[in-house]
């Protein structure tokens, strides 16, 4: 007989969640808000920046609280890493060196891209200034205006 399948949120949360849940609820509504306002954008590219940009702000809390401040518990940040509220891929770059402003993971994969290289945003600043103007930058993945960690 084939297990029943149950809901991915069913499940209790750990302990310390209630710490967290009500920011966390905050930003997962500003989140539904940007998608649904995304999928009445024409413009496919600006239209998902938000979103991204949101899924950033979630994964960067969680990784403040969990590794910078140890507020929470492993379980706890497992559980999220599970249940999907954040991005583990992005917040396992955020601990390598080099990659600690990182905007987001479709950044830094070359093979999306025209060149074969990473994205614009991820050049430092300096090696981008041409005749004492700096020249504005802004990644056409996610919107983001430089997230190398050598500025």
């Amino acid at each position: 007989m084939p297990r029943i399948r149950s809901s991915k949120r069913s499940q209790i949360p750990p302990e310390g969640y209630d710490k967290i849940e009500p920011t966390i609820t905050k930003l997962l509504a500003k989140l539904k808000a940007a998608q649904t306002k995304s999928m009445k954008s024409e413009d496919k590219h600006n239209s998902l920046w938000p979103i991204i940009q949101i899924n950033h702000q979630i994964s960067r809390y969680v990784y403040t609280i969990y590794y910078k401040k140890k507020l929470i518990s492993k379980e706890l940040y497992e559980y999220l890493l599970k249940q999907k509220y954040v991005d583990g891929d992005l917040i396992a770059k955020w601990k390598k060196t080099g990659y600690e402003n990182l905007c987001c993971v479709q950044c830094i994969v070359t093979k999306e891209k025209n060149h074969g290289n990473t994205c614009i945003c991820r050049v430092p600043k300096a090696t981008l200034i041409k005749n004492n103007q700096e020249e504005k930058v802004e990644c056409i993945t996610c919107g983001c205006k430089g997230c190398s960690s050598a500025d």
